[in-house]
């Protein structure tokens, strides 16, 4: 069984606001992701980009402002690659990074109350050794599952702008390549985490039908390789949605504990 708690290469590159620039050599998210051989080597030039101003603002204010609870952390205020295992045959993608969790904790949805909803699903359905998340070193592990998101700065008030979210589109485009070996279920977080996975399978060579598969939560649309593909994908894809474990839609019940865990027996079936 593949596990994985991220590759341990991470801690070396600059931190927030220390006078070093990793974009001279960093290069666009363009060549750094062509350049990634393995998910070790994406992780790692993910965590240097600096390629969208406004998002480099913003998360390195957060992490020298920070909030009044985290006052004495020392935020990760950098690009926050995915978490997990490089052979996982589930892949679960969501929008961002949040401002004082992952941009916090330098790692997917850890610190934050997503997170807290998120990582105990995963426990329950068997791909996580534990329930909490709470900082890279708290000894959690993914079970054939690899968290990312689709932008992996966290932006202003949520909500990437059209071009930061064209920008960071390769490093996702090149995580799917690398996982589709093992690959064999994706699950999206929210409609932004549907469509820019759509997005990417559509430029990777799986047949995306016309119009577009809406969103919706438990919704799933299998997709087959493109025949007229340069390369076409090894098999069919199952993309299944679900409601982002946010705040305003559990306080809400929009999204309930039973219906999260649905969505992951789903997946599970699908991986075997």
């Amino acid at each position: 069984m593949a596990r994985g708690h991220g590759s341990g290469r991470l801690t070396a590159s600059p931190r927030a606001g220390d006078g070093t620039d990793p974009a001279a050599h960093a290069g666009s998210p363009d060549d750094a992701a062509d350049a990634a051989d393995d998910i070790a080597g994406l992780d790692a030039r993910v965590v240097e980009c600096r390629a969208c101003p406004r998002l480099v603002e913003w998360r390195e204010h957060v992490a020298r402002e920070k909030r009044k609870a985290f006052e004495d952390e020392e935020y990760w205020g950098r690009p926050v690659p995915g978490f997990g295992p490089g052979d996982a045959r589930l892949l679960i993608v969501g929008l961002a990074p949040a401002a004082h969790g992952a941009n916090r904790t330098g790692r997917m949805f850890t610190g934050d109350r997503s997170g807290d909803w998120l990582f105990a699903a995963l426990h329950r359905a068997g791909f996580a050794t534990q329930a909490e998340a709470t900082a890279r070193d708290d000894g959690l592990e993914l079970l054939d599952c690899r968290v990312t998101s689709a932008v992996k700065c966290a932006p202003p008030d949520n909500r990437p702008t059209p071009d930061e979210r064209k920008a960071c589109a390769p490093f996702l485009m090149r995580e799917i390549e690398l996982l589709l070996p093992s690959l064999r279920c994706i699950v999206a977080l929210g409609g932004f985490g549907w469509t820019n996975t759509i997005r990417m399978l559509d430029r990777i060579g799986f047949d995306v039908p016309v119009p577009r598969p809406k969103f919706g939560h438990d919704e799933e649309v299998v997709l087959s390789p493109d025949p007229d593909a340069s390369r076409p994908p090894p098999r069919a894809l199952p993309l299944v949605g679900s409601y982002h474990p946010s705040q305003q839609n559990t306080f809400t019940g929009r999204l309930t504990e039973e219906m999260f865990d649905a969505v992951w027996r789903r997946a599970r079936a699908h991986i075997g």
